[in-house]
């Protein structure tokens, strides 16, 4: 009976809440594996081995960044799929497939490219975002977290959270600090100058958090056990909205006051105002499983999915 309740007080959430359409609909050259935001322009990691640069409010593509072609276990020669991109001050960040399971790291920077991590290192990075222009963070599979000098090529440090599998981390706005998850549902706070771990949040997603998010002093979590996670960092303290399906990604606003979250197996976005608990849309047109969600501001977002498709939303007040 319990279940039942549950389950009606879900749909009936969904019922209750404004639905949206997409207002721009974006086609990269291959499937999107991640993506970032500034105030004019999306960063996009494609299947096509390219960083693409798009200009939402023109609606063109404004450049490509292409890397060289890698082969496969059966000797074919295939473009390497763009994993984690970022932007800082001119210069562009991608990771990339290469062969045997590892990855290729680069920067491109006034029209040329530099490889700063290679096949022959064996690293397994899996996540990689600018600090500053001098300094990376990197995840890798094994739930490690680096810090990484690009001016003298080393490594600042090198620890591992846990024995979980790695899932994903996010930065918070000073970059001062990263959340990471991973399998175990545990998200851990990260001190970057200093690397350690300052607090653990734990106790609302019981398995993998596939996607983790923070802002100000507020943690999101997507969970495999279909729940959408929230923290307070301050005090530990959250709780979690019920999804009908697994949920594979999640953001924050600006504010943190907006948490969106992939909700359903439709692949529609719930959006909860935190304050309230309440959740006030359901973003509806993403037609495969979504893997990054970004706000740019308190009333517009992105999402992207297993497929060429980005998706902007506008937010009705």
């Amino acid at each position: 009976m319990k279940h039942i309740i549950s389950i009606f007080f879900i749909f009936s959430t969904w019922i209750l809440a404004q639905t949206i359409n997409p207002s721009q609909e974006i086609r990269a050259n291959g499937y999107v594996y991640d993506m970032v935001v500034d105030s004019k322009h999306l960063y996009i990691g494609t299947g096509k081995g390219t960083l693409q640069v798009y200009n939402y409010h023109t609606k063109q593509f404004i450049k490509t960044i292409t890397l060289p072609k890698i082969k496969d276990f059966m000797g074919d020669e295939i473009y390497p799929k763009v994993f984690s991109v970022d932007y800082i001050n001119g210069k562009y960040l991608l990771l990339s497939e290469a062969k045997s399971g590892y990855r290729e790291l680069y920067i491109h920077e006034k029209n040329s490219t530099k490889k700063i991590i290679s096949v022959e290192d064996k690293q397994a990075i899996a996540k990689a975002k600018f600090i500053d222009e001098r300094h990376l963070f990197l995840a890798n599979l094994g739930n490690e977290v680096m810090l990484y000098d690009l001016n003298s090529n080393k490594e600042v440090y090198r620890f591992q959270i846990s024995q979980s599998k790695f899932s994903d981390f996010d930065l918070s706005e000073q970059k001062d600090r990263a959340v990471v998850g991973c399998e175990s549902g545990e998200i851990s706070l990260i001190d970057i100058q200093k690397g350690k771990v300052t607090k653990v949040l734990k106790g609302q997603n019981l398995d993998n958090t596939y996607k983790v998010a923070i802002k100000k002093d507020i943690v999101t979590g997507a969970g495999q056990d279909r729940r959408g996670s929230y923290y307070k960092i301050s005090t530990s303290s959250g709780g979690y909205f019920e999804g009908s399906f697994l949920i594979y990604a999640t953001a924050l606003s600006p504010s943190a006051t907006l948490a969106a979250y992939a909700i359903n197996e439709e692949n529609d976005i719930a959006i909860y105002n935190l304050k309230t608990k309440q959740q006030i849309a359901l973003l509806s047109g993403q037609k495969s499983t979504l893997n990054t969600i970004i706000f740019l501001d308190e009333k517009y977002l992105f999402s992207a999915s297993s497929d060429p498709k980005i998706m902007m939303w506008e937010l009705i007040k």
